[in-house]
């Protein structure tokens, strides 16, 4: 199963909404960056990491795909993913310009292709090539209802919704207002409103710095905060370990780390308790997998960040022994084969074989950005 072709697209999918922000970002459209590799029997894989849609950046993804990464490819077996993704990791040349940032999120794309043709190869769905589903259920927890610019009314309605109509048991809601009192305001609400009984999670997006966030956590411990998810700038390892020394409110993050050696450091500073690696920012499957591991032999729980609204991650959360729920957003729905699927609260096990990260026809006709 030779590699024939290695194709990168762009397609631009619009959100269930408008727009949403968080504390640093506003947004419009989702990037599915990625790439088609196809292999001598015809066979063909696909990957992709997840952008803000940003055109100009978009590009120099899919370029150092095309430019760089398809020349190493090209004639390879495309079963040996190990093996790849040590040769593209570890090239001499993109070493020097890479190892973070625009190298390691087109390798998460050309990993996760390869990873897609392995388990359609073996007429297997990705979670079912790996091992085998770890527990009967993959619980969700939801983020879209708790967008920074939704109202606090609507969140509180939202939230209601969420709970009593569509049976979910865990929320998240961001924060990072320039008052953090704004934000302790909207959190009482929802509290208020859905109940002891419900998890509710918080998201700074690495907006403020240690002693507001030391603050808000003081203030905000009796609203029973499930986790506080990148309180601080994300390379801050000495920041976030301080922070959880002085706050019984759990540490989550890993969205913006690139390396098993980035989330190493900060598990062996005591500055992470959920740990929360994402296939498109970490170099693909083949390294999430390493990171999951080290989380694990730590007794640490892994939680994906679904950089890829969790169509490849409901695999490795149903596989992974350390996971036992998954984040929720369900903004591109209607641009794969197989679109991730959560009814009560809790995900579907997906059927199909490969990674659930093909692309429709329609998704390719409707959404498509040019590559240069």
């Amino acid at each position: 199963m030779k590699i024939a072709s290695v194709e990168p697209f762009i397609l631009h999918m619009p959100l269930n909404r408008s727009s949403i922000s968080d504390s640093t970002h506003t947004i419009s459209h989702w990037g599915v960056v990625g790439v088609k590799i196809t292999t001598s029997d015809g066979l063909a894989g696909y990957g992709f990491t997840g952008t803000h849609a940003h055109l100009g950046s978009d590009r120099l993804v899919t370029s150092c795909i095309c430019d760089c990464y398809a020349e190493l490819l090209i004639g390879e077996e495309a079963g040996d993913v190990s093996r790849l993704w040590m040769k593209l990791a570890r090239s001499p040349a993109l070493q020097w310009v890479g190892r973070a940032g625009i190298t390691q999120i087109a390798l998460a794309a050309v990993d996760v292709a390869l990873w897609d043709l392995k388990a359609k190869a073996a007429g297997e769905p990705l979670w079912s090539f790996l091992g085998g589903a770890t527990s009967e259920k993959l619980e969700a927890y939801n983020t879209d209802i708790g967008w920074l610019s939704i109202p606090t009314d609507q969140l509180v309605e939202g939230s209601l919704k969420a709970i009593e109509v569509d049976g979910y048991r865990r929320l998240k809601l961001k924060v990072g207002h320039d008052d953090p009192t704004i934000d302790l305001a909207r959190i009482e609400a929802v509290r208020k409103a859905v109940g002891p009984s419900v998890t509710i999670a918080v998201d700074g997006n690495g907006r403020w710095d240690l002693p507001t966030c030391q603050r808000f956590c003081a203030n905000a411990a009796p609203l029973d905060l499930f986790w506080f998810e990148e309180p601080l700038w994300y390379d801050d390892v000495a920041g976030h370990a301080a922070l959880a020394r002085s706050t019984p409110i759990p540490v989550a993050l890993g969205e913006q780390l690139y390396s098993a050696d980035a989330f190493n450091q900060f598990m062996e500073a005591g500055a992470v308790h959920w740990v929360q690696p994402d296939v498109t920012r970490l170099g693909g499957i083949t390294e999430y997998i390493t990171v999951a591991e080290a989380a694990h032999s730590r007794r640490l729980p892994v939680v994906p960040h679904v950089g890829d609204m969790g169509q490849v991650h409901v695999h490795l959360a149903i596989w992974h022994k350390a996971t036992t729920m998954l984040e929720y957003i369900p903004w591109i729905l209607d641009g794969f084969e197989e679109p991730i699927r959560v009814e009560g609260g809790f995900y579907q096990r997906p059927e199909q074989p490969g990674a659930s990260s093909t692309p429709t026809a329609d998704a390719f006709r409707r959404y498509s950005r040019p590559l240069g």
